[in-house]
């Protein structure tokens, strides 16, 4: 294992460092390679979850899905050895439409590291990997519909080739609540949703039905209803093609904010989150649309007693993402020469972001995630003893969440339930078109 330990240091860092795509890939299919032959799959979670929707599996414990801005492999790894450490199964990798680009974190990169991770900590069974908010732009929409549908359709061909086997669409942009019937106002939501299912459908690779998640509600507007929940089942299933598998999960509001709210001095504002909303939809999802549950946006800066409530109220999925940033930036390994350019470089050209009424703090704290791309190599040439020290802190961080969600000992029924598919990707003779195709594992 050390020889192969080794070498995956090296081509993790010859895939996250190259800007040549094609070099990327040659390496992504390598890694990918190599976690075939150690019994590790890029999966879908889409059967597990049908299978919580169906009461096969009890909702007793809540998904963690887990964007990582920085120190991608780092903090995977870290997650593997937290995940083998409780026997869990339950967890997910995902990356944001928004945040492939202010990382510098091309899909096809962020599955072969997530890959790399499992592979250099002894991990084996399905991984899985997940676009987050593959989100329609309500500007660009209204102004040509077409045009920013193709855009979303061309980001998921290009998500479901590199492995990302689970799509979050968010079309809850396109909710008009100027509309006087709820189900007027969900309306284009719905309709973009189902046809973006169905989109996903056509191009999922044989033999693997990719875990497709909907939203009704923008997160930081205003707290979903059972009626939105109703109107938008209602509406999608109508518009999905017959015969065709829907959703697995529903995206609600119920009071939190992307990155959670800076106030003055830097610090997050507690925030109030509604338990009762959560608890209500989750069970209505489950017992009335089959599905897995709920799913809650914006976590990750919530006080520390609230992760508890999650599986208790029987919430499905919770995102996470802004607070492992954060953590990173303020560690005391984090070298202080490279935060001072980071923050001098923000201030350089991030200040057309600047709001009049913000502190500086407010500021840094709310563009700093911008930077990430743009100073991506100066991180990942850290020494490996620094960014060892980074990920362990990070790592106690992963510790509670998994104990505070309950998704230890989730491995054997997830690995029971998922089927793993090995996918082979051939390019036509042309060179531009790829046909995906499955092959059961052996």
């Amino acid at each position: 294992m050390g020889r192969r330990a080794l070498d995956m240091d090296r081509l993790v860092l010859d895939l996250t460092l190259t800007d040549n795509v094609d070099e990327k890939k040659k390496i992504a299919k390598k890694i990918t390679d190599l976690a075939y032959k150690s019994g590790i799959y890029a999966s879908s979670i889409n059967q597990f979850y049908m299978a919580r929707g169906k009461g096969e599996v009890q909702p007793t414990f809540t998904v963690p899905a887990i964007n990582l801005r920085t120190l991608t492999y780092d903090l995977a790894k870290a997650i593997f050895r937290v995940a083998s450490k409780n026997n869990a199964g339950a967890f997910i990798f995902e990356i944001a439409k928004s945040e492939m680009a202010y990382t510098s974190q091309p899909a096809v990169e962020y599955t072969a590291v997530c890959l790399a991770a499992a592979l250099k900590e002894g991990w084996s069974g399905p991984v899985f990997v997940q676009g987050d908010h593959f989100q329609v732009s309500a500007k660009n929409y209204k102004a040509d519909p077409t045009k920013e549908i193709d855009s979303i359709k061309a980001l998921i061909v290009h998500a479901i080739e590199a492995g990302f086997y689970n799509i979050d669409i968010d079309s809850s942009t396109l909710v008009d609540l100027s509309k006087t019937s709820i189900k007027k106002q969900q309306e284009l939501n719905y309709e973009v949703c189902a046809l973006l299912t169905n989109f996903i459908r056509k191009m999922q690779p044989r033999g693997i039905e990719v875990s497709v998640g909907g939203e009704i509600g923008e997160v930081g507007h205003q707290n979903s209803t059972p009626e939105d929940l109703k109107a938008f089942m209602e509406g999608y299933n109508e518009r999905l093609r017959k015969g065709r598998t829907g959703i697995s999960k529903i995206s609600v509001q119920t009071g939190t904010s992307h990155g959670g709210v800076v106030l003055p001095d830097g610090t997050i504002a507690k925030v109030k989150l509604d338990f009762d909303t959560l608890k209500t939809l989750s069970r209505m999802a489950r017992e009335e649309y089959g599905l897995a549950g709920a799913v809650q946006h914006g976590a990750s800066t919530l006080p520390a007693e609230a992760f508890g409530k999650f599986p208790e109220v029987g919430t499905a999925e919770v995102h996470l993402a802004t607070e492992f940033q954060n953590m990173v930036y303020e560690s005391k390994h984090f070298p202080a020469e490279l935060k001072a350019r980071i923050y001098d470089w923000l201030k350089t050209t991030q200040g057309a972001e600047r709001k009049a009424d913000q502190t500086e703090e407010q500021f840094i704290y709310s563009t700093r995630k911008k930077a990430l791309g743009q100073f991506k190599k100066d991180i990942m040439g850290l020494p490996l003893e620094t960014r060892d020290a980074i990920a362990k802190e990070v790592e106690a961080k992963f510790e509670f969440l998994f104990e505070k969600l309950n998704v230890k000992n989730t491995k054997d029924s997830v690995s029971k339930i998922v089927t793993l598919k090995r996918v082979i990707t051939r390019k036509s003779g042309q060179g531009t078109k790829v046909e995906i195709s499955g092959e059961g594992a052996d």
